[in-house]
């Protein structure tokens, strides 16, 4: 993930953050190119509502993820943020309920 050794303190400094958890230097960095902010720099900014939604929206986009959102395809969504299906069922939960609210 592009994190230095143990003694840097990168990997608590690229901890996850953001709506979509954004984790490692690697992704701070591509991210921070993407919405034109220092995250690299200034890692807590993903914790800063205007960031979190810019960070969680380019990696919406450049995963190709509206596709699959509404093709229903939620697991497969689940598969590329996670690299599994870990929290799968609370996620289906809360898209039900979100649904139900909104119809």
């Amino acid at each position: 993930m592009g994190n230095g050794p143990t003694a840097s303190d990168d990997g608590w400094l690229y901890r996850g953050r953001g709506l979509i958890q954004l984790t490692g230097r690697d992704n701070y960095r591509d991210c921070a190119k993407g919405i034109g902010q220092p995250l690299e720099d200034c890692p807590d900014m993903l914790a800063i509502p205007e960031w979190t939604t810019l960070s969680a929206a380019l990696y919406w986009s450049r995963h190709e993820l509206n596709e699959l959102a509404d093709a229903g395809r939620f697991e497969a969504i689940t598969r590329k943020v996670n690299g599994g299906t870990h929290g799968q069922a609370e996620r289906l939960a809360l898209w039900k309920a979100g649904r139900e609210v909104l119809a």
